[in-house]
């Protein structure tokens, strides 16, 4: 009676504690009464307070190891929502707000409690599946006729998308396609996008437009061959599922979701590096599960190991913060591999080595320009204008001076909060190239006097990775071919030249320019998350954490290589969603994992 008592009396202050905090993680202004002048603030406190009063009386407090696991998590979540929220808000975190330093320990409790609960219910339910699945018989396809399922599932989702390619025709030519087939036309390369791209994007579309005349043919053609290539990869998940013995339900959810959810459509079907660069991830992420939940089996075959150096040197020919990535990768595979360690660095250096000599081999032959360097100083560049901006009396006249020799008056009045393109593409990179140094100093000068303008500078491009409820409104007024940005940059949409669209079935390909360009999907409770980045990276790390929770460490690579690649774009321009477009791709490898059983998949 006495533990009930102690029980309800600490889920009545906790559940009011946090129901008066909740305003604070909600993107609405900050003198709204919509939530606390609201019947819906009651509401949700009975919500909360039944909730927790089921779950403090079953959670094991004395597990010292659950209890950091989901108190870290529950951290770094809450953070993120208040940060996030006043970010989107006021474009600043003003780290003197009383009120935030008073909702993070309320919700980090109250998030807490919850994630256990959720993990005790989680990991009950799997238990269960366990022990059903080590005793039921799953039936699937015979060994003949294994690869007749992985062609019927290739051809369904190649059929599923080519209704919207003939929508949207010759394809989404957008994102530095014009930029990267005018290299190829020109013959004038440089080393800002990635030259094995730029040959095979701006290649296709010469090759095809000498022998057809015609642009468009060759766009498409291009889009074809990607189109083809992606679904390959898709193909290769699901079949590498069905060997596991994954729920029939998963396998075929698996199919339709890469058919039909039109994230994985819309980048599919675009000329952007990024579907490519996230299918030879997809692989790689393969690779890295099957090396941790079977290793003498991946070390045994030679199939295996070829594809894990064929697809982390696609990763890093691809994008080039793919060899940032894989490099900060190499410790945990050496870590993790033991007993292979010979192997493992084999093929790490066999990888990195191949991506080394063939973007040298490339620049060398093609003799592209390599003297940018605004792309790896996107970070300060923002930081710098930032200050200057917002406290310019921190820069003396010597400092003025020396910042506008690389980013004149003209640059810095471009400042974007959420976006470093306007500012960086004035970058006086030949100045900087003569007395890095120099400059160097000046950056970390300013920082010093002011680091929480730095930081705010690198939150406002990056927040949108992290924080669940951000709108993807980052090139809002930006004019293009065909279009200006409104509220939503979400997906670019754009056919730029020399292309031109021509619509087979104009009803789609106004759906998908609805997805791409307005936010009435950002208005639909629940659908909305499965557009967001920041709540995919939540979803991906609460994964992590529950696997580190269980003790399934054999599941952890892949979660590592994909924080890695999170890692090097938030460093980038600014939040899109083909940046971290590998946390849709890998989400049905996700949801397989739950179903992964020790004793089956190391049979």
């Amino acid at each position: 009676m006495n533990n009930s008592k102690k029980v309800n009396v600490a889920a009545f202050v906790l559940a009011a504690a946090a129901v008066f905090c909740f305003p604070q993680i909600l993107n609405s202004p900050e003198d709204s009464l919509t939530f606390t002048n609201s019947i819906a603030s009651m509401l949700m406190w009975g919500l909360c307070f039944h909730t927790l009063r089921c779950s403090i009386g079953t959670i094991d407090f004395q597990d010292r190891r659950g209890f950091w696991i989901s108190n870290l998590f529950a951290l770094l979540f809450t953070l993120a929502m208040l940060f996030g929220v006043r970010l989107d808000r006021m474009q600043n975190v003003d780290y003197m707000d009383v009120k935030l330093w008073i909702s993070l320990p309320v919700l980090t409790m109250f998030f807490a409690v919850l994630i256990r609960k959720l993990w005790d219910v989680l990991g009950q339910s799997l238990v269960k599946r366990e022990k059903e699945t080590l005793t039921e018989k799953i039936v699937w396809p015979l060994q003949k006729r294994e690869s007749q399922t992985d062609f019927i599932s290739f051809a369904v989702i190649l059929l599923c998308w080519i209704p919207v390619f003939l929508a949207v025709y010759p394809g989404f030519f957008v994102y530095d396609a014009q930029d990267e087939y005018v290299q190829a036309a020109t013959r004038m390369f440089s080393t800002h996008h990635p030259l094995v791209h730029v040959l095979l994007l701006g290649g296709v579309i010469c090759a095809v437009h000498k022998v057809l005349g015609s642009y468009n043919m060759g766009i498409a053609c291009y889009v074809v061959l990607q189109m083809i290539v992606v679904a390959g990869c898709f193909t290769f998940l699901l079949s590498f599922l069905r060997r596991r013995k994954v729920p029939r339900a998963v396998y075929f959810a698996g199919v339709f979701y890469f058919a039909l959810f039109p994230v994985i459509v819309m980048f599919s079907l675009c000329s952007a590096k990024d579907a490519l660069f996230s299918g030879a991830l997809l692989l790689l992420l393969i690779c890295l599960l099957q090396m941790g939940t079977r290793a003498e089996d991946f070390f045994a075959s030679w199939k295996w190991q070829a594809l894990f150096v064929v697809s982390a040197l696609g990763m890093m020919l691809f994008r080039n913060n793919g060899m940032y990535a894989f490099v900060l990768m190499i410790p945990v595979l050496t870590f993790y591999g033991r007993g292979h360690r010979r192997r493992i660095c084999l093929c790490a250096v066999c990888a990195v080595a191949g991506c080394l000599l063939i973007n040298t081999g490339l620049k060398v032959i093609l003799d592209a320009d390599d003297s940018e360097s605004q792309e790896l100083l996107t970070v300060p560049i923002q930081q710098l204008a930032r200050t200057y901006k917002y406290t310019p009396e921190v820069f003396d006249e010597e400092d003025r001076k020396t910042l506008h020799e690389i980013l004149p008056e003209e640059a810095l009045r471009m400042y974007n909060a959420r976006l470093s393109d306007p500012v960086k593409v004035r970058f006086e990179n030949e100045t900087f190239q003569k007395d890095k140094s120099k400059y160097g100093w000046l950056w970390l000068k300013i920082g010093l006097r002011k680091p929480l303008s730095y930081l705010n500078a690198w939150w406002m491009t990056s927040y949108g990775f992290w924080y669940p409820d951000a709108v993807v409104n980052v090139y809002q007024g930006n004019a293009v071919f065909t279009f200006t940005y409104e509220d939503s940059s979400y997906f670019g949409y754009e056919v730029e030249e020399p292309g031109v669209r021509d619509s087979k079935i104009p009803w789609i390909d106004e759906i998908y320019r609805k997805l791409s360009l307005e936010i009435w999907k950002e208005k639909v409770p629940v659908v909305s998350m499965c557009f967001s980045m920041g709540w995919m990276f939540w979803l991906y790390a609460f994964c992590f954490a529950y696997f580190l929770y269980r003790r399934r460490y054999e599941l952890l690579m892949p979660f590592f290589m994909m924080f890695f690649v999170w890692l090097t774009v938030i460093f980038g321009p600014t939040y899109l969603p083909r940046y971290v477009l590998m946390f849709w791709f890998g989400l049905p490898l996700l949801g397989a994992m739950f179903f992964y059983n020790r004793r089956q998949n190391r049979a």
